[in-house]
């Protein structure tokens, strides 16, 4: 049986994200992202204020509270007359800007040092009782394309992923909140990303549900020489595929496309 996964729709208020950065860096304009994106279908918007490509400096959490907060109360405004709440997913390392974010109405806090950057991290995570999504990193943004190095990535990511859930669950977050994020891009070689699709039943094995965020990542452009935003083919291909592993939750530039890739793929499995 064929499970939809959920849509996250990336929403990155940032100058220099490595796809859309500067797109949507003014309130109005962000705010109508999340108002399409929502439109085309995704079930939670994922708003980043810090940019976490490889080679990205660390902001500070003033500026990233200044680029973030005011979008989520913008958002939460917009869509007070919606039939149901959309989910808000807050991307960010820093405990201060994940605390003013889910005060602020967002519901997930989406950390790509899995509660690591900081480590006042776990035991707030558990003070707020939000959904969290730990991620897996080789290194930090500014180095961890330098020299990735692994002997068998899929075991040494699902190795950490255990630990960063027993860290955190100590810590007292509830295992039902924990959402597992094996890292695409970060600090991997092309080899080591497609070990992760390949054997993603791998990490699906520690029981978790598991976000996969591919989309427009340059493992794509590695393999057909693309930049940035002309990989839509590669990202639906990695968006499918993750699906058919069992990827619970699809973290996507490309909502409506993936949306309808998606539900045709369904149709198919379903006949």
């Amino acid at each position: 049986m064929f499970k939809r996964p959920k849509i996250m729709g990336v929403l990155n208020v940032t100058p220099d994200s490595f796809s859309d950065g500067g797109r949507h860096d003014t309130l109005e304009r962000a705010t109508r992202q999340a108002l399409r994106l929502l439109e085309e279908g995704a079930d939670i918007l994922d708003i980043g204020g810090e940019s976490t490509r490889p080679g990205a400096t660390e902001v500070s959490i003033e500026e990233e509270i200044k680029r973030t907060i005011p979008v989520i109360r913008a958002i939460r405004e917009a869509t007070r007359d919606f039939d149901s709440d959309p989910l808000i997913s807050i991307d960010t390392r820093k405990p201060d800007v994940a605390e003013a974010a889910i005060l602020s109405g967002a519901d997930i806090w989406n950390d790509v040092s899995a509660l690591g950057f900081d480590p006042r991290s776990p035991a707030l995570a558990a003070e707020l009782g939000c959904p969290v999504i730990l991620m897996h990193a080789q290194g930090s943004p500014e180095t961890m394309q330098d020299n990735p190095e692994y002997a068998d990535p899929v075991a040494e990511i699902k190795a950490w992923l255990s630990e960063r859930v027993e860290a955190v669950i100590a810590a007292g977050v509830e295992r039902e909140n924990i959402i597992l994020d094996p890292g695409i891009g970060f600090g991997k070689r092309l080899e080591d990303n497609l070990a992760i699709f390949k054997r993603l039943d791998d990490i699906k094995a520690l029981s978790f549900p598991i976000l996969m965020g591919a989309s427009r990542k340059s493992f794509i452009g590695r393999i057909d020489g693309s930049n940035a935003d002309d990989r839509l083919g590669g990202s639906l291909a990695a968006a499918l595929w993750s699906a058919q592993r069992g990827a619970d939750m699809l973290r996507v530039h490309d909502v409506a496309e993936t949306v309808q890739a998606v539900r045709v793929w369904k149709a198919m499995a379903s006949v």
